[in-house]
């Protein structure tokens, strides 16, 4: 017989219980007969001490084992994919239409802001009447008629990885690499996927600063969610510069509307074509990862993705002509201000973690979790890296409220943007591929 007690003695003295001792832990977290002292003792033994892989994969399952776990009877792979985070990165809104129109479903399981990255169902809250918290039945529905569903998890879905998320916020054990793998699993499996590619971002932008970490906690993804019966991969890939030229719910949505007309090129196209490549090889929709990205570049360019995107958006409550009319629909900042470049030279460096926060503080994200998020305003045209500017010429748009928050925005930028006399060294927009 299992208890709390026993489990947290075994990981301090640095041994790994087994899985039926983390089973009985998650189900005490997911039924409230583990104490919140308890799962911060669990949390904090962890974080110092470890799992190990063998514990890592036996944690993941038994937290997505704590709640529901969906089963699809479908006449095609069901894919998903998962980023770490960024700033203006919305390929989740690009990759899953896309990916439904090379016939894989796609029940992506999404999350809001956190810090200074956007959230993509805070995207998608910017297209009037959508819903995100979709019941079972409405979820289903949506699958069957558009292929893909971005919607945020219900309280059925890994409710031990909610409950012990909440205490790692306050106990300061939030980067634990044991916790944030089950914890990413945890929903993604819960999804009952067939294929899963991870977006494990490095840079300025991103949570991991540091290569090496980077690849640290896409081995520990990729193993864990190999071990836990889902096929996956993890592309590393860079965040030292916003991915798409905008950062803010309604104009990164406005961004992806662009790409899915098929009238704009460039990062967001060749990380999804990337990702959505890896997925249609590994899921048998795909010969191999180059055809599968050349089938999701077709897919954005002929409007197949525009269409399942627009069938989505409808099922989920939106405007029915939301893809032909996208501007109609989209929420405008009243105060919009172009920051120009006080001197000629080369965008050498972006501090994207300032570009971020500097949305948040023009009512973009969340600074505690009760704040109301003003859908319209952010930053848009933001130069990428490299890019030569003469005195005067605009380095990215503000979009605010008021015009305060327009000087304190127009502050942060030009404090996250350098312009310099050397043109820099740009990475390679996909570093690494892991599994």
């Amino acid at each position: 017989m299992s208890d709390a007690r026993s489990i947290i003695a075994k990981l301090r003295q640095r041994q790994t219980p087994s899985r039926d001792e983390l089973a009985w832990f998650a189900q005490g977290l997911a039924d409230g007969s583990v104490t919140d002292a308890q799962a911060g003792a669990f949390a904090m033994a962890v974080c110092l001490n470890g799992l190990g892989d063998v514990g890592r994969v036996a944690l993941t399952i038994a937290m997505r084992d704590s709640g529901q776990v969906l089963d699809w009877d479908v006449d095609g792979p069901v894919l998903d994919k998962h980023s770490t985070g960024g700033v203006g990165d919305c390929v989740s809104l690009v990759l899953a239409p896309a990916l439904a129109a090379c016939g894989a479903y796609v029940p992506m399981i999404s999350g809001r802001g956190l810090g200074h990255t956007g959230g993509t169902l805070d995207k998608l809250d910017a297209i009037p009447g959508v819903s995100t918290q979709l019941s079972e039945r409405r979820l289903r529905d949506v699958m069957a008629r558009a292929g893909c569903a971005i919607v945020g998890a219900t309280a059925t879905v890994a409710p031990a990885d909610k409950r012990l998320y909440a205490i790692r916020d306050v106990t300061a054990t939030v980067e634990s690499m044991d916790l944030i793998t089950a914890s990413i699993l945890s929903k993604k499996l819960a999804a009952g996927l067939d294929g899963l590619v991870l977006d494990v971002k490095v840079g300025s932008g991103a949570f991991m600063k540091d290569a090496s970490d980077a690849r640290a906690l896409a081995d520990a993804l990729v193993k864990t969610a190999n071990a836990a019966g889902c096929k996956t991969t993890a592309l590393i890939t860079d965040m030292s510069q916003p991915l798409a030229p905008a950062l803010g719910n309604a104009l990164e949505v406005a961004e992806v509307m662009r790409v899915l007309s098929g009238t704009v090129q460039g990062p967001l196209v060749e990380i999804s074509a990337a990702l959505g490549g890896v997925l249609l090889a590994n899921g048998g929709l795909a010969k191999d990862v180059q055809s599968g990205a050349d089938a999701i570049v077709a897919a954005i360019a002929d409007g197949r993705a525009a269409e399942r995107f627009g069938m989505m958006i409808t099922a989920m409550g939106g405007p029915m002509q939301f893809t032909e009319n996208w501007s109609r629909f989209l929420p405008e900042a009243t105060v919009i201000r172009e920051i120009t470049a006080r001197g000629p030279g080369y965008v050498s460096a972006i501090d994207g973690e300032a570009l971020g926060l500097a949305v948040v503080d023009l009512g973009g994200g969340r600074k505690v979790e009760s704040d109301v998020i003003n859908p319209a305003v952010g930053l848009s045209d933001v130069l990428r890296l490299g890019t030569k500017v003469a005195k005067g010429q605009p380095l990215c748009v503000v979009h605010a409220a008021r015009f305060a928050d327009a000087d304190r925005a127009e502050a942060a930028v030009r404090a996250a943007i350098t312009v310099g006399a050397q043109a820099p060294a740009v990475p390679e927009l996909i570093a690494e591929r892991v599994g």
